[in-house]
């Protein structure tokens, strides 16, 4: 049986891997800044530590066959952490090292995010780790939060200029995420994307109308790089639409309470 830490395992990502790897027989860890929450499963150990400083990483590691890394805060921070990750791992015996990041990251280096994103992607192949990289595009649960966060306002605001996503089911890479973890490193493992190519226009729509909100939707067509890189396909993998759940079955799944993402 497979030992396997994940970071980042309380966020929507994270709770996905957590649960296919304990569902497959896998010991699981969740290393986390918070006490265990009373949902969480009965069979998961709870490692509380911190990323930021590497409290509780030498622990939260000892017998760690492989560890997947979805931790993020959002920023150029993630760097940092993932470098005193892959430290406090070599240390620890040298586990498999799995990363998340997202498809396109070397195209937009001018989004501070993304170009953090490529930063970790770095580390991990330079930390000496057997490792894999995984790259998907945004998940339908992340389109509908962007747009939802905007719900109390009269005007919703949205990428214009032809902007187009194709967004993916978080637990489909959930599920990717657990077979990797339990099977060879892979390096730079194929990029996963969702089903269908859509504008970020056409999306927000959707979710106001499966919210059942009339507002009025403005498209923004914004000046620099970052923004020709998206009008672009900068985000897209066209090749790669593995992905079966779209963003109307998420949308229709989520309405009748069965959960964010996830098959």
């Amino acid at each position: 049986m497979s030992t396997i830490l994940v970071t980042g395992g309380t966020g929507v990502l994270g709770r996905e891997v957590v649960r296919r790897l304990s569902d497959g027989g896998a010991d699981v860890r969740v290393f986390s800044r918070r006490p265990r929450p009373s949902r969480a499963q009965a069979s998961v150990t709870w490692c509380v530590g911190d990323l930021a400083t590497g409290d509780g990483l030498a622990t939260a590691l000892r017998g760690a066959d492989a560890v997947v890394h979805c931790a993020t805060s959002g920023g150029r921070r993630d760097v940092g952490a993932t470098q005193r990750l892959a430290l406090a791992a070599r240390r620890a015996g040298s586990p498999h090292l799995l990363y998340v990041s997202i498809v396109g990251v070397e195209r937009t280096p001018s989004i501070p995010y993304y170009s953090a994103k490529l930063a970790c992607e770095r580390a991990v192949r330079r930390s000496g780790l057997p490792w894999t990289v995984l790259r998907a595009t945004q998940f339908h649960s992340l389109v509908a939060a962007v747009v939802r966060a905007q719900r109390r306002s009269p005007v919703v605001l949205t990428a214009g200029g032809g902007v187009r996503l194709q967004p993916v089911d978080a637990g489909e890479v959930g599920s990717r995420l657990a077979e990797l973890a339990v099977g060879s490193p892979a390096g730079q493992a194929a990029d996963m994307a969702g089903p269908e190519i859509r504008t970020m226009l056409e999306l927000t729509h959707e979710v106001l109308a499966a919210d059942g909100l009339r507002r009025t939707v403005l498209p923004l067509r914004l000046p620099g790089k970052a923004f020709r890189a998206l009008r672009g396909g900068a985000l897209l993998a066209p090749r790669r639409a593995v992905g079966r759940v779209t963003f109307e079955d998420y949308l229709a799944r989520a309405a009748t309470g069965a959960g964010q993402d996830g098959p």
